[in-house]
């Protein structure tokens, strides 16, 4: 892999994406922080990220990898790269929900947040490894904690995984993989522009939507994906 990165364990952390990215100003080298409890945490559109029993909190800053036209596809690439780790390390298959959620037995287990800024990309992953009391549309990857994943060990996993994905460039990034995994597809959709059914994802990660009038492409800040998918 071409993009050697720091890795930074703490204990706990305001956001993982705000010291990664500190991390990576002040030493020039790509930085994966990695916590074990987050107390400032955010999602995308700012939204507040749930705690849960044991989780894992981290963030990969980086030089930006592919051009800005492309950027779009880091939450995908990401979510790929999480769903093999998660493979890999624990046995588990998770769905995944676009643009940037991971998914187990339809409830949300995980989420991505991709922050671009000057030259620099931060690629932030949480995943909840084990929650006792989870609310109803929420899981963890682990229903105990008797052989749950390390939050370091997953974190590195996930950022090996999406370096190479990096390496291979964005006209190879794994769509199809991608495709077969997505819960989205075939749900109907809603966004500004009207609403439809979702049929498939784009080379640039956008999603096709099938609607009364024709077909149309919409992004990742575009679309509100309804409630009850």
């Amino acid at each position: 892999m071409a993009t050697p990165y720091d890795i930074d364990h703490l204990a706990e952390v305001g956001s993982t994406q705000d010291a990664a990215s500190q991390r990576r100003a002040a030493s020039g080298r790509a930085t994966l922080v990695v916590a074990d409890r987050q107390t400032s945490g955010r999602g995308r559109s700012g939204r507040v990220w749930l705690e849960s029993d044991t989780a894992m909190y981290s963030s990969l800053a980086l030089a930006r990898p592919w051009p800005d036209d492309r950027l779009t596809l880091l939450p995908l690439a990401t979510a790929i790269a999480v769903r093999r780790a998660l493979a890999a390390l624990g046995g588990v298959t998770v769905d995944l929900k676009w643009p940037n959620d991971l998914l187990r037995s339809g409830r949300k287990v995980g989420g991505i947040l991709v922050e671009a800024s000057g030259d620099d990309v931060v690629i932030g992953c949480g995943v909840n490894l084990t929650w006792s009391r989870p609310p109803s549309f929420a899981i963890a990857v682990h229903d105990d904690d008797a052989n749950a994943i390390g939050a370091r060990q997953l974190a590195s996993g996930w950022v090996d995984e999406l370096l190479r994905v990096l390496d291979a460039g964005p006209d190879d990034w794994p769509r199809s993989e991608y495709v077969d995994a997505c819960t989205t597809l075939g749900s109907q959709v809603a966004w500004d522009g009207g609403t439809g059914l979702a049929s498939t994802i784009d080379a640039v990660g956008g999603l096709v939507v099938e609607t009364s009038t024709g077909t149309e492409t919409v992004i990742a800040g575009d679309v509100h994906l309804r409630a009850d998918l």
